[in-house]
């Protein structure tokens, strides 16, 4: 059975967006092809969402460290980069997620509330389009 904890401290970092390409189309009989850089890819968000089946916050006090996955960058001939996977971390209900150096209440997963997407991931840059 594993041990109850009711209380810990974690790290957690959204996805950052994947970077734009710069690239020229390039083809045969095309002197000037023009740009076809493409977009980078979106960052994972961070979600807290409540397990009915959890009672503590045990799996968090060995790894206090969580990112989201990192978009990837844009391609050549327009081709955007993949969004990074959002991280989804099960909680308990009724835990209650504080800013830690102020304490400030950020989210409170208890009643209606099942699920919240607590940092957004970044956006992904802009290609030579």
């Amino acid at each position: 059975m594993p041990e109850f904890i009711d209380h810990v401290k974690i790290h957690i970092a959204s996805g950052k967006g994947g970077d734009g390409h710069v690239s020229f189309r390039r083809e045969k009989y095309v002197a000037n092809g023009g740009p076809d850089g493409g977009d980078g890819g979106k960052g994972g968000d961070v979600i807290f969402t409540v397990d009915p089946g959890r009672n503590t916050l045990s799996d968090f006090h060995y790894n206090g460290k969580y990112k989201a996955e990192s978009g990837e960058e844009g391609g050549n001939k327009r081709c955007s980069g993949k969004s990074g996977a959002d991280l989804i971390l099960k909680v308990p209900e009724g835990t209650v997620v504080r800013e830690a150096d102020s304490g400030a209440v950020i989210a409170d997963l208890s009643g209606d509330q099942k699920r919240v997407i607590l940092l957004k991931g970044g956006r992904g840059g802009t290609g030579n389009m």
